[in-house]
């Protein structure tokens, strides 16, 4: 599966969902970039397809000795460092609330995308999280 395999409801769905996703992030973390990649790969050939929206704040840089884009994720991946999972948790309750928005809460009622405004939303822990 590739992004070039998705059919045209996929592809149309894809797009609204990644940005949407995307200001979840940055409206919870606060980062100073985020990184939307698409992995597309198997054992030997296209198997699965793979989304990471990641945000990087200026901590993880410097943390990573100011690594940016595919190196900076091949080094977090290579230090396999986990993230503590009650700040897991945390962060995946504070996104659930924040896509409530995009479905219209519990009833599904909403148009499908979360409003947007440069700076608004919940200011979130600042961690990077």
């Amino acid at each position: 599966m590739a992004v070039a395999d998705l059919d045209d409801a996929a592809a149309a769905e894809l797009g609204p969902l990644l940005r949407d996703t995307a200001r979840v992030v940055e409206t919870l973390c606060r980062p100073e970039q985020t990184y939307v990649c698409t992995w597309s790969h198997g054992r030997d050939a296209r198997k699965h397809l793979h989304i990471v929206v990641q945000p990087v704040t200026a901590e993880v840089r410097a943390r990573y000795g100011g690594l940016r884009s595919e190196q900076l994720q091949a080094r977090m991946m290579a230090d396999g460092e986990a993230p503590d999972s009650t700040e897991v948790e945390r962060f995946c309750e504070r996104a659930r609330e924040l896509f409530r928005t995009v479905t219209g809460d519990e009833g599904g009622e909403g148009d499908g995308h979360l409003s947007w405004e440069a700076g608004s939303g919940d200011s979130g822990s600042g961690d990077g999280g």
